[in-house]
């Protein structure tokens, strides 16, 4: 995700290394190559123009302190403008309505279904709400049917009648099905079209006259660039939709939709889809994009999702083995799974900072645990219990029923007896540290 973008903002910051003070000379050249570089990225020359202008703005303005160089601060300005330009603060979704209706538009192809599907699964597990899906493309049995599969997926239950032709009554008896049955949310999956065309208009134009939904959200294709901007601007002059869903962010795209809708549209983007798992939704915040974009990790989205799969009752747990020295390799298998369930590992590195750039060339998927998977899986229940009964005709049978080899088992282990040592030693001296500073406080 803006890769490139990354790389040629980084490159123009580097013209004002060695440099003592910013003045038009040196930052004419910088603000060049930053025009260049969000050219590039498929942003339009009017903004691109506008944005180098502001940051050249309020560089010339500034004093540059001792302790910062040119190129620090112009990181700076340059991040503070990507903020702005993105929409500053992060817009919550609206949900006040009882059941809160959210009507779901955009062009075929952009991942309107599959948003829909994340949205649903999202609100269920993040926010507590209970969520139906409605299948109102009645123009594609496909979009019918994915809609059931990937609710069956996520366990949300999903309105169809595959009969029914008139998307505006398959919605209202929908709504009034989920007024009786007590689902607080009701997310209406709309038809597209290859592009925009009256007839498409005036169906969810008159969908959101008859249904008046609380929240209106248009998805888009990231990876159409500059179009998908467009794109959203005639949807906006007609439906006043309330956010924009970027679709698709992780794929091959430059960024350009992300940095500029916010601009043209003036409505917040609300979500980012990142991958085909129905877990692979965030919630857009511009300043930890800006993050991103400028090299500088994302570590409160990387805690947030951290904290998502912390359990306080198995972390006290695994504290207690861990002074015990009891942890075994039921406890290290778990721990995996837990870190899995975050999401995509390259994705997550990428989030602290400085860890994305040395990332960039090397491939990690999400099959980078299925080697310790295997060697672990191999083992009987009493040698996961109980680690320091693996000698060496033990550990030959576990590599040839893992498919791995002598040495990838005695690498796996020693790393597991080393981070058991670590972590034993680190919890008994934060007890003994704890001990301490009572009995200081005692006297």
């Amino acid at each position: 995700m803006f890769e490139s973008l990354s790389d040629k903002l980084e490159k123009s910051f580097k013209l004002l290394k060695g440099q003592g003070k910013i003045n038009e000379l040196n930052i004419a050249e910088t603000m060049k190559e930053v025009r260049r570089a969000l050219l590039d990225a498929d942003v339009s020359y009017k903004i691109a123009k506008q944005f180098t202008d502001d940051v050249k703005q309020k560089a010339l303005g500034q004093n540059v302190i001792n302790a910062v160089s040119p190129g620090q601060l112009m990181v700076k300005i340059v991040h503070d403008e990507l903020t702005n330009l993105m929409g500053t603060e992060h817009v919550e979704i609206n949900l006040q309505g009882n059941p809160a209706i959210i009507l779901i538009a955009g062009l075929q192809g952009s991942g309107k279904t599959t948003f829909s599907a994340k949205l649903a699964n999202y609100l269920k597990t993040k926010k507590g709400k209970k969520p139906m899906l409605v299948a109102g493309d009645v123009y594609r049995p496909a979009a019918i049917d994915q809609l059931k599969v990937l609710g069956e997926q996520i366990d949300v239950k999903v309105w169809a009648e595959d009969d029914n032709k008139n998307p505006v009554k398959i919605a209202k008896t929908a709504l009034q099905h989920a007024k009786d049955y007590g689902f607080n949310v009701l997310i209406i999956d709309t038809a597209g079209r290859l592009a925009v065309d009256e007839e498409m208009m005036n169906e969810i134009s008159t969908l959101k006259k008859e249904l008046h939904p609380h929240e209106t959200l248009f998805v888009v294709d990231s990876m159409t660039g500059q179009d998908a901007v467009n794109t959203a601007k005639a949807f906006n002059d007609r439906l006043d939709f309330n956010g924009v869903v970027l679709t698709k962010l992780d794929g091959d795209t430059r960024g350009g939709a992300a940095l500029t809708i916010r601009a043209v549209v003036e409505k917040p983007i609300k979500f980012v889809g990142l991958g085909e798992k129905m877990d692979a939704l965030d919630v857009f915040y511009p300043k930890r994009m800006a993050d991103r974009i400028l090299g500088m990790g994302d570590i409160v989205s990387f805690v947030e999702k951290a904290q998502e799969q912390f359990d306080e009752e198995k972390a006290r747990k695994l504290q207690k083995k861990f002074a015990q020295n009891s942890f075994n390799f039921n406890d290290f298998i778990e721990q995996i799974k837990q870190i899995k369930k975050m999401g995509n590992i390259k994705d997550l590195l990428g989030m602290i900072p400085g860890m994305g750039k040395a990332l960039r060339d090397i491939d990690i998927d999400d099959d980078a645990f299925k080697g310790i998977e295997a060697i672990i899986g191999s083992m009987t229940p009493y040698e996961r219990e109980h680690p320091e009964v693996l000698n060496g005709s033990r550990r030959k049978r576990i590599a040839e029923g893992s498919g791995t080899n002598i040495a990838e088992v005695n690498r796996l282990i020693k790393q597991f007896e080393e981070t058991r040592k670590i972590m034993h030693n680190v919890t008994t001296n934060k007890g003994k540290n704890m001990m301490r500073m009572m009995g200081n406080k005692r006297r």
